[in-house]
């Protein structure tokens, strides 16, 4: 085999794998996408999970405001082993790893400044 022929056929195959590994990329939703998703399915019952509205329940603060209170860093270790609130109409949840880094990266995403 020649040498140009070589080249091609090398360029080739790794423009198949870059091309497939992009699909697979843009086939899973970001992290972000998933931290919403999680907690438009968890919380969206009670609290305001976007960038505007009010939350369904009155006591329940809406997440953007989150950072006012408390670091949203802090609230890694409460979703991963449980988090429980003082009042008693929350449900008590817990989280995997993969789905705390979502969530804190989508409660970062909208913290009113």
């Amino acid at each position: 085999m020649t040498m140009p022929l070589q080249c091609f056929k090398l360029l080739a195959a790794t423009l198949a794998v870059l091309a497939t590994c992009a699909v697979t990329a843009s086939a899973q939703p970001s992290a972000e996408t998933r931290g919403e998703a999680l907690l438009s399915r968890h919380c969206a019952m009670c609290h305001a999970i976007g960038r505007s509205g009010t939350s369904p329940h009155a006591v329940a603060p809406p997440f953007r405001t989150l950072a006012q209170r408390y670091p949203i860093e802090s609230l890694e270790e409460s979703l991963g082993e449980g988090l429980l609130s003082g009042h008693p109409d929350m449900p008590e949840f817990s989280f995997p790893p993969r789905d705390v880094g979502a969530i804190i990266r989508y409660l970062r995403s909208i913290q009113q400044r």
